[in-house]
């Protein structure tokens, strides 16, 4: 198999795992908390946990990949997630359980920014559109894989088996790593950050785990709204601190890119949207319609189909008609698709659901490969470590945000109704809600320049110096350059 092909897809085994767990524990909650002796409420404690976690050590990622290697640190975090994945299977108690998820978090902090960073050091910019679809689609994949296949293992194995089932794929992403990534490290790496580190993680911590319980009722809203605060405060004492330091954990001054400050300040307000989906599509079809979580889990599915099929088209589209048009016509389809979710009625036929789950699907798979590529068009090969940290920051971010969002309004429709208990008939505002935040992304986009991310989208000579230049430079490439854009 292809270098371009095989990274991304060793890549995305570690995001598969990652995703796929963040979503599977959700459906096996009530078995795991009788198993261990407590409720499924207190034990949201420990989904909350992983966040935090996630959230802490991320900021430090890049200069661990620029220290030690991104080869051996992608490597590391995998076998990490692992220890944490056996550490919840074998746990007996509450603790047990949630000293496990923190370690989990760990490892998924690393395997997030340093796998993409592997891609990016290893991949050709010609050939990272294709790349990033691969990566893309098992990424997309672990959300909705994770809610019927959690149901289905706790229903007819045991609980113990969602968690084990990531040793196999974690072998085999080692395996394929040390196999087949470069051992590619920094030749200088950057003097370690510890004060910005601390900075960061707090404000990136209490931001994120503040906005991700916010609106579900598990802390009281004084503690929320301290921690959300308090996250704030120190992302003010970060930015000061960043000011005054040559090389911060978080690399503001990146900004300056045209393409990575669109991706990063549009790609949130189109993340806020989209993040909220697979938490609010899934309690819809349970507690409005009345599914069972594998039913519910076997309808938004559907939206992995449009994932895949987008696969064999995104690198063919982006090069044919550039970044900008995709992306502005998308922000519109994409954000149509969940608004039309606020359409969906118990009466609805579960069939025209899921046709519209998989156009849906499409569309978002394609705006993220293409918002994930864009960022990354004018970013030096020096600072790729930075690039990528500060867009998994942001990232996680925003879907906290889009939780948070979409459980508030929820909830303020409930109590505007005056209901005692949810019903199909309190979601379709978040639907709008979220939607219109997703649409917003647009006037982000809309100010790029035509030609923004040529470097990677492979119309610069064909826009720039017309088509008998690009058949001069199409003759003097190699047959599998020519393969890989045309994906």
């Amino acid at each position: 198999m292809q270098k371009e092909r095989l990274i991304p897809l060793i890549v995305a085994c570690a995001l598969f795992m990652e995703n796929m767990d963040s979503t599977v524990i959700a459906t096996s909650l009530p078995a795991i908390a009788d198993d261990i002796g407590t409720s499924p409420l207190t034990l949201k404690v420990a989904i909350t946990s992983y966040l935090l976690s996630l959230a802490v050590f991320i900021p430090g990622s890049g200069w661990m990949a620029d220290r030690f290697g991104a080869r051996n640190v992608f490597a590391c975090a995998i076998a990490v997630f692992m220890a944490g994945s056996i550490g919840c299977a074998i746990s007996s108690s509450l603790t047990d359980f949630v000293i496990a998820r923190i370690l989990q978090g760990m490892g998924g902090a690393m395997m997030m920014p340093v796998g993409r960073l592997v891609l990016l050091r290893s991949i050709d910019k010609s050939a990272l559109v294709n790349a990033m679809a691969w990566v893309t689609v098992p990424a997309l994949l672990g959300p909705v894989i994770g809610p019927p296949l959690g149901g289905f293992i706790t229903t007819y194995f045991s609980w113990h088996w969602i968690f084990l089932i990531n040793i196999p794929i974690g072998i085999l992403g080692i395996y394929l790593a040390i196999r087949y990534i470069d051992p590619i490290r920094s030749d200088n790496p950057e003097r370690f950050d510890l004060i910005g580190l601390l900075f960061a993680g707090l404000a990136v911590a209490g931001l994120a785990f503040g906005l991700s319980v916010a609106g579900l009722n598990l802390l009281p809203w004084q503690l929320v709204i301290g921690l959300i605060v308090g996250g704030a405060v120190f992302g003010l004492l970060y930015i000061m601190h960043a000011r005054r330091t040559a090389s911060p954990v978080l690399d503001f001054s990146l900004l300056q890119l045209p393409t990575l400050r669109a991706s990063l300040g549009g790609g949130f307000l189109f993340r806020v949207g989209i993040g909220a989906l697979p938490f609010l599509l899934p309690l819809l079809m349970q507690i409005g319609f009345g599914l069972s979580p594998f039913q519910s889990g076997m309808v938004t599915f559907a939206s992995a189909i449009g994932a895949i099929g987008m696969k064999t088209l995104a690198a063919r589209i982006i090069r044919t008609f550039g970044f900008r048009p995709v992306i502005l016509f998308n922000v519109f389809v994409a954000s149509a698709s969940v608004a039309a979710c606020a359409l969906f009625t118990p009466a609805t036929p579960l069939l025209l659901i899921m046709i519209i789950l998989i156009v849906g699907g499409f569309f978002r798979s394609l705006q993220f490969t293409a918002i994930n590529t864009l960022a990354y068009a004018e970013v030096e090969t020096p600072q790729m470590s930075r690039a990528t940290t500060l867009a998994s920051v942001n990232q996680q971010l925003a879907i906290s945000t889009g939780v948070a969002i979409g459980a508030f309004a929820v909830e303020a429709t409930q109590h505007f109704r005056q209901a005692a208990e949810l019903s199909a008939a309190d979601f379709w505002p978040a639907f709008v809600v979220i939607s219109l935040i997703s649409l917003t992304s647009f006037f982000s986009f809309y100010r790029l320049p035509n030609d923004a991310g040529h470097q990677v989208s492979g119309r610069k000579v064909e826009a720039m110096e017309g088509p008998k230049a690009a058949d001069t430079v199409a003759n003097e490439t190699t047959a599998d350059v020519r393969d890989q854009r045309l994906g």
